[in-house]
This record gives C-alpha cells, sequence and structure tokens, in this order.
C-alpha cells in the first residue's frame, strides 16, 4: 500500500464495464501536474502469470501531450497505470491491452483537469517544478518550468530492501545517523544537507543469506550471483572460498517482509529466481519509499538489477525478452515519478560476473523498440564501469540511451578525459560522474596514487571532494553523486566487516561538503549551464611531475563563450596560474570559494593584459593542518 492517497481522476467517465478504482476524489475535481496519478483495473479473466501475458494501457491526451502509457500487473486480477499530467488543461484517456476479449481491462475512459501550482507549492517540493530532462544545451539537466537541476545524489544501492527499513513514522528535525536508522531517517538527513537525489537498485534477485557463497556457480557453471558479502555469516557450500577455506554468504536483498522481487524457481537446488515470474508484494514495499522521495522532492536514481544476476537470467531464459519486459515493469510502475533510470549497474564487465555490454545492449534496444523511451522524458542512462560512450557508445549504437556517466574505474585523474570526450560528442548528452572516489573504502580501485588514507580523514574526504569539482569542471555539469564505502548498506544487528555501517558513513565529513558544491556551481543561477571547456587556458594545469593516478596538483576551469563568467577549481598542491583566451583589457572580479565549509571572499579586482591574459590572485590564507583546496568565480565587471 501506498502510504497516503494519490490523487486520482476527476470527473471520471466510465464506459462500458471498466472497474476503475478510486483512491481519492478531491472534491474540487481537479489534480495537480505532475502529481502522480494512479488508475486501477480489475481484469475480468484469469491469467496464469499475468506478468508475462498481458500489456496493458492507456491512450492519455492533454495540452502538448498524447501518448500511451502502459500499466502494470499487482498481483491476483489487479493491474494498475500511474501517471501524471504535464501541463494546465482538460485531459483524457482510453484503456486498452493486449488482451482485447478482457472487458476490465479495455474500451474504458474518463477525463480530468490539471492545475498548476502555486509558487509556494512548488518552493516547498521542487518536484512539482516537473520531470528532469536535458537542457536546452544539451550538457545540463533542468526541471520542465525549466529551472536548474543539479543532481546532487548519495550511493545507497540496497536502499530498496530491508537494509535502510520503511519505518511509517517521521525523522525528528534534529535527527543524526546512529544504529536502527530508518529510511525516512536517513533521507531526512541527507535533505538537510542540501541532496536532492539517491542511487539505488530495485532488486537483487538472486542474492539471499543461504548456505552458498556471495559468488556462486551452481553445478552448469552459472555464476548466479558475484554479491556484496554478509558478514559475519559463512557459507559451508561455497564455490569460491577464501585462502582459509572459509567464505561469507551473500547479503540478503528482501523486503521488510521477507518477500522477494521474483519467485523461486520450483525443483531446483540452486537458488535461482524466476525471472518470468514478478512477486509485486516486494514492489509494494518500494511503492512507499518512492512516494516518500517524492514527497520529499528528491530526483532517485534508480536502477534495474546488478549485472551479476544477468548470466543465469541469459541461460535460463529468453534473456532479451525477459529482460525488457522487467524494465517496462519497473518504468510502468515508477515511471510516473521524477527520476533518473539507470538500466543495468554495471559497475563491472568480468567474464563470470556479468553479460557484455553489447548484449545488455541489445536487450535494452528491444525495450526501447518495443515500448519506446519513457513516456514522460526522465533521462535514461546506466551507472557504469569507466565511460558509457565508450562501452554502449553514442547515439544510434543505444537509442535508449539520453545521458552519460563516468564512474568506479578509474578515481583519479584520468577519468576527467573520458567526462571532456563526452562534452564534445555531437549531440550533446548530460553526463555525471556516478562513483568517483569513495570515502572510507579501503580497496584497490580507490586509492589515488596508491594512497590509503584513514577513514573519513582530512586526507580521505579531500579525495571525494576533489572528484567533485575535478568532475564538474571537465564537464559533468548534470551533477554528481558522492560515494562512501557504505554502499551495500550493512545494517543494525550486522557486524561491519571491512565496510562501514549506513549510519557511519552518513557523517564522514565529505557528505556534508556536497552542499558546498551545490552553492558553487548554482550560485549564479542557471548560468553554468552554458559553461565550456577551458582548462587548456590554464597556463599551469597541472603542477610539475603530477601523479595521473593521483588527485594533486591538478587545476580546472570552465567558462561561458561569451568570457564573461567562469568556474575554477584549484586542487590540493595546486600553484599560481596565468588564465588565458580572455578580451584585452576587460576588467573581472574574482570571488574565492571555501570548498571544505563553503562561503566567498572576493579578491581585488583584475584587469586582463594585452595579450589576453590575466593571473590568478594569491590564494587564501590556508588553515593550518588542513589541505587547502580552493575554487573560484570569475565574473566580467566591464
Amino acid at each position: 500500500m501506498l502510504p497516503r492517497p494519490l490523487r486520482l481522476l476527476a470527473r471520471l467517465v466510465v464506459l462500458g464495464l471498466l472497474p476503475v478504482m478510486l483512491r481519492a476524489l478531491p472534491e474540487s475535481g481537479e489534480v495537480h501536474v505532475w502529481e502522480t496519478q494512479e488508475i486501477t483495473f480489475q481484469a475480468a479473466s484469469d491469467y496464469a502469470n499475468p506478468y508475462a501475458e498481458v500489456d496493458c494501457w492507456i491512450e492519455l491526451e492533454g495540452p502538448g501531450f498524447a501518448k500511451r502509457v502502459y500499466g502494470f500487473w499487482d498481483g491476483g486480477r489487479t493491474f494498475k497505470v500511474r501517471f501524471v499530467t504535464t501541463a494546465p488543461g482538460e485531459w483524457h484517456w482510453r484503456s486498452g491491452s493486449n488482451q482485447p476479449a478482457d472487458a476490465g481491462l479495455n474500451r474504458g475512459a474518463g477525463k480530468l483537469k490539471a492545475i498548476a501550482w502555486t509558487d509556494a507549492e512548488m518552493a516547498a517540493n521542487a518536484n512539482r517544478r516537473g520531470f528532469v530532462r536535458t537542457a536546452a544545451g544539451g550538457h545540463a539537466l533542468t526541471y520542465a518550468d525549466g529551472s536548474p537541476f543539479f543532481l546532487v545524489g548519495d550511493t545507497w544501492l540496497a536502499a530498496s530492501t530491508w537494509r535502510l527499513p520503511w519505518r511509517g513514522a517521521p525523522a525528528t528535525p534534529d535527527y543524526e545517523p546512529a544504529s536502527g536508522i530508518s529510511f525516512e531517517e536517513a533521507v531526512a538527513y541527507r535533505k538537510r544537507q542540501g541532496y536532492n537525489s539517491v542511487s539505488f537498485i530495485a532488486a537483487f534477485p538472486n542474492w539471499a543469506a543461504d548456505h552458498r557463497g556471495a559468488t556462486f556457480a551452481n553445478a552448469d557453471g552459472i555464476y548466479l550471483r558475484n554479491a556484496w558479502e554478509k558478514f559475519g555469516h559463512w557459507a559451508p557450500n561455497a564455490r569460491i572460498s577464501t585462502a582459509d577455506g572459509a567464505t561469507t554468504t551473500a547479503k540478503d536483498m528482501h523486503d521488510e517482509d521477507g518477500n522477494r522481487p521474483f519467485e523461486m524457481m520450483p525443483d531446483r537446488d540452486d537458488g535461482l529466481a524466476n525471472f518470468d515470474r514478478i512477486n509485486p508484494a516486494y514492489f509494494r514495499s518500494l511503492d512507499r519509499k518512492m512516494r516518500h522521495l517524492a514527497d520529499e522532492g528528491f530526483v532517485p536514481f534508480l536502477e534495474t538489477i546488478r549485472r551479476d544476476n544477468a548470466p543465469a537470467w541469459k541461460a535460463y531464459f529468453d534473456f532479451n525478452v525477459s529482460y525488457a519486459r522487467f524494465v517496462q515493469y519497473l518504468i510502468a510502475r515508477y515511471g510516473a515519478y521524477n527520476l533518473v533510470f539507470s538500466g543495468i549497474h554495471l559497475d563491472w564487465i568480468p567474464k563470470d560476473f556479468s553479460l557484455t555490454a553489447d548484449e545488455f545492449n541489445a536487450a535494452l534496444t528491444h525495450h526501447w523498440k518495443t515500448y519506446g523511451p519513457l513516456p514522460f522524458g526522465q533521462p535514461y542512462t546506466v551507472l557504469i564501469d569507466s565511460a558509457t560512450h565508450k562501452v554502449f557508445g553514442h547515439g544510434e549504437t543505444a537509442p535508449w540511451l539520453t545521458m552519460h556517466t563516468v564512474g568506479n574505474k578509474p578515481r583519479n585523474h584520468a577519468i576527467y578525459a573520458s567526462l571532456e570526450e563526452i562534452f564534445r560528442l555531437t549531440p550533446a548528452y548530460p553526463a555525471a560522474n556516478l562513483e568517483p572516489y569513495y570515502t572510507g573504502w579501503n580497496h584497490a580501485i580507490n586509492r589515488p596514487g596508491g594512497e590509503t588514507p584513514a577513514e573519513n580523514s582530512d586526507r580521505d574526504n579531500y579525495f571525494a571532494r576533489a572528484m567533485m569539482y575535478g568532475s564538474f569542471l571537465s564537464g559533468g555539469l548534470a551533477g554528481h553523486v558522492h560515494g562512501t564505502a557504505a554502499y551495500d548498506l550493512t545494517s543494525t544487528g550486522e557486524p561491519a566487516g571491512w565496510r562501514p555501517h549506513i549510519w557511519t558513513a552518513l557523517r564522514y565529513e565529505s557528505g556534508g561538503q556536497m552542499k558546498h558544491l551545490r552553492d558553487f556551481v548554482l550560485s549564479e543561477g542557471v548560468r553554468y549551464q552554458d559553461l565550456e571547456l577551458a582548462s587548456a587556458d590554464l597556463s599551469t594545469r597541472s603542477t610539475a611531475n603530477p601523479l595521473d593516478d593521483g588527485l594533486d596538483g591538478w587545476s580546472f576551469m570552465m567558462r561561458t563563450p561569451e568570457r564573461d563568467f567562469a568556474l575554477l577549481y584549484f586542487e590540493n598542491r595546486s600553484g599560481p596560474a596565468q588564465l588565458a583566451g580572455f578580451p584585452p583589457g576587460a576588467r573581472y572580479r574574482w570571488t574565492w570559494f571555501n570548498p571544505r565549509q563553503g562561503g566567498w571572499s572576493e579578491a581585488p579586482e583584475l584587469e586582463v593584459d594585452a595579450e589576453g591574459k590575466l593571473a590568478t590572485p594569491s590564494f587564501p590564507v590556508g588553515e593550518p593542518g588542513i589541505i587547502n583546496d580552493w575554487a573560484a568565480k570569475l565574473r566580467r565587471t566591464k
């Protein structure tokens, strides 16, 4: 059940025998634009497998909009369609399905009137400004009303499950993360820190805390999972073990009531999910979290599955058809929320524990050809190892892809070239770094320059902060996702192992510093969306002999084509620089920004010399014993 009634259709007209179940009918007979609506249908017939056999939909029409919006099966004979109105005015719909003889799913119609939110109502929840889409220049994101949307995200990959449990109770205004943390409390804490997004995976079908290892292959040699470890829980029948012969089992990924996302295959002893039989009860639990995020003004980054579930999916099912069906189920169920959608969590592409990028692309393209793009225009991408344009291509090679990402490997200077390459692509796509340096994570792929700093130390938080600003000023204008070692959400009652508990990671200083990045980017409103790459015009882009695989000594700049506005960042150990390419004789106001604590401090006005160059003013006095990286803003005054 949803946590509160959804507004439904006003002035509803039902034709034929269509039984539409109204959850709430406003007395005004009106609904707001961009507010999720839901129609419930009861099929007249029984189906052996409604998930696989039935496609239902409404043909939705309103001002500037005419599209098919698909529904989803929600158990028994119940089907639902969720949608939003995108503009004020009169709207109407007609129902249909691929089962034309079913009177409960076809030949129904209704109408409603949509009204706009007031300015005060939009200020209370930015999602009322409309769903996120690509901004006019192609490199950034915007709400539908043109307001800038800069994604400020956190990594909660298992938040769809019991690991960050739904309690049904609001957080206290001053809540601080601690053992026993709920989903609502985690959202409230990050919202206070300026976040507007969290990233999580919708389902982990083959993962369970059973007698099998976290990484497990069945008797056919097919790997069913390459899962995160459930520390302290040993798996006696594991096929892959540690040097001492012991290994942990997988983290269990059911919902708060023990539901898993799919039924399990009967008459098998390997724990394989039946990917052709969904379990709606699991997704009803996820409904509550998606609704709560919408109500709190968040735009979640919602992913389908982690790549390690896919080898078994392809080995035992018609993968392109079956996977496309699941992708569509998620889009039908959650596509009427403001979100960024990810077709696969492809953090790594190992031979045994993943399908290839070509195999995923084939399935996602099959979905796109069968069902079309998201009906309400939200961005569609994937979380990637390296960069999406290198793995999937650009444009027609991956027609479903509308936003590029980088991440995971490498987590140092070398990733910035990929962001710059994406920025130069035609047509332009928004881009963001989704898996940068992870604070508190001692892992081989998370050691810039070979360093492993202490958890939550000044150096640890600096690495995360450097990737915030370096990623943005290398072309990641869509936003940034903060990473921590608690991405797997080791929860209350479990030993932390070699990754921290979620409440510990939420308190890392780097997480709180994301709001400073937001303030820096949005300090001139939408103007950041016009920035272009300009780091090549820094005379000292890097200090002498910097580590290419490190995060020290580099400088970054982006500026507008008119050369009247620029943003800069200087990593730790950066030196003064000359900036070229400015109009000779022009004058500029240089303003320093503190990325550790926030806050601005102005320097004297600067004049460009006859060669179009100006020099950086003296760096602010640093804090003793603290890493002193600096950001800056440059505005033309004459």
